[in-house]
């Protein structure tokens, strides 16, 4: 069993910066791709960014240019930097590696 703990989330104006920090328990996830996902109220969850284990990124078309995901394997943590915040960037983030997720993290952007 992995356990994946995010952290990092909070209130932040429009326009702002946020950087969410996802540690696994184990290291299982190294050798796995990990992801970012999020959701907000009454929408479905939607991939965010996804890295690798050899550092390949992708991201949805919403955050392009704006976030950015990394690793540390030696830390077992993935990295979400997000600038240039946006009130349609509300939403609890979570962390996935596998067929695991952490419990989220609330992201509130206010304009």
């Amino acid at each position: 069993q992995v356990q994946l703990v995010e952290s990092g989330g909070g209130l932040v104006q429009a326009g702002g910066s946020l950087r969410l920090s996802c540690a696994a328990s184990r290291g299982a996830c190294s050798m796995n791709a990990m992801g970012w996902y999020r959701q907000a109220p009454g929408k479905q969850r939607e991939l965010v960014a996804r890295i690798t284990s050899s550092g390949s990124t992708n991201y949805a078309d919403s955050v392009k240019g704006r976030f950015t995901i990394s690793r540390d394997n030696a830390k077992n943590t993935v990295y979400l930097q997000m600038n240039s915040l946006k009130p349609e960037d509300t939403a609890v983030y979570y962390c996935s590696c596998y067929v695991y997720w952490g419990r989220g993290t609330q992201v509130t952007v206010s304009s």
